[in-house]
């Protein structure tokens, strides 16, 4: 891929681009296509059964990525409106009714900073990310998927689904993001997951297990569930700091940062935010007071859905957080 910035370029890099497609695949054929600055980058959960009945289930934000791959997912989008979700949801709709299309799939799209939206691609199958999206709905979409394989209807209508609370997942990969995301290898010499309310954890290791070298280095999808999105901040972030895996490094410090960066925490954020905010020399932080920390988390908890929290420190230690506790909109500590 290449990014031409005027026309004068334009023929320079098409010639380079071909003879580079032409070595990698034997094929000098290319695209051109609109370049998104900033874009974020927002998909649609779609359900269809094979009576011609097509709903979608909201939207997902998947914009803080590394290598162009997800690491954090949050559901509802905090950018769209409720005009902008039914308009986007209904594209999607339309698209997997136009092919015929039953089973669940994912609409993606790019959202620019005017809010346009523009199709990306469709991934026919079910998402690493779903989770998010049965947190926020209540519905089991691997069930669904099994019903509508026996050649049932769909078990709801579009109307019938509604947005409940808001739900953020954090991608556990072996790597280490202290060393530009690396993948790591080893025994899991300690594997404690964390627990509590709204807390989700969906993985397949244990202690004493080897992660290897031949699959994909993800661990574990680490999903937070709360009624809005400030207290599903407070609440994946103190899950993380309960997630304790010795023996490989892992993507949590970098999760954790995630968390606590106020591009993050006030909504204003696009693919590029490892790009602009993340170092690895970042992880290494100072040490925090215990009023420090306190006062942190008390402005997550507090921050309303204006996003007045985009006052927080971009660079918090937060390594006391695993011996504090905040209480959660149900009053859990």
């Amino acid at each position: 891929m290449r990014v031409v910035e005027n026309e004068k370029l334009l023929e320079e890099n098409l010639i380079r681009a071909m003879s580079e497609a032409k070595s990698a695949f034997g094929d000098e054929s290319v695209f051109i296509e609109k370049y998104i600055a900033s874009p974020r980058h927002i998909e649609i959960q779609v359900m269809g059964d094979t009576h011609g009945n097509v709903v979608h289930l909201f939207e997902r934000e998947c914009s803080i990525q590394r290598r162009h791959q997800k690491v954090i997912e949050e559901a509802p989008s905090s950018v769209l409106t409720p005009l902008l979700r039914e308009k986007i949801g209904a594209s999607a709709v339309k698209l997997a009714k136009a092919c015929g299309y039953y089973n669940a799939g994912t609409v993606e799209f790019l959202l620019d900073e005017k809010n346009n939206f523009y199709f990306l691609e469709m991934n026919t199958r079910l998402q690493v990310e779903h989770p998010v999206t049965e947190m926020i709905t209540g519905l089991d979409l691997v069930k669904e998927q099994i019903h509508i394989a026996q050649g049932e209807k769909l078990s709801f209508r579009q109307d019938e689904v509604k947005i409940r609370g808001h739900a953020i997942e954090a991608r556990i990969y072996a790597e280490d993001a202290s060393n530009h995301f690396l993948p790591d290898t080893g025994t899991l010499t300690e594997y404690k997951i964390p627990r509590g309310n709204g807390i989700r954890v969906d993985d397949g290791y244990q202690a004493g297990m080897e992660i290897p070298v031949y699959y994909d280095s993800m661990i574990a999808k680490l999903v937070a569930h709360s009624s809005s999105r400030s207290n599903a901040i407070v609440a994946m972030h103190r899950a993380l700091s309960d997630y304790i895996i010795s023996g490989v490094e892992t993507t949590i410090p970098f999760c954790r940062f995630v968390m606590e960066h106020e591009a993050f925490v006030s909504g204003k954020f696009d693919t590029r935010f490892a790009e602009k905010y993340f170092s690895p020399e970042m992880l290494v932080k100072a040490d925090r007071t215990e009023e420090e920390v306190a006062a942190i988390g008390a402005a997550l908890v507090f921050a309303d859905a204006s996003n007045e929290s985009n006052h927080i420190s971009a660079h918090v230690n937060v390594s006391k957080w695993r011996n504090r506790k905040f209480a959660d909109d149900n009053g859990n500590s």
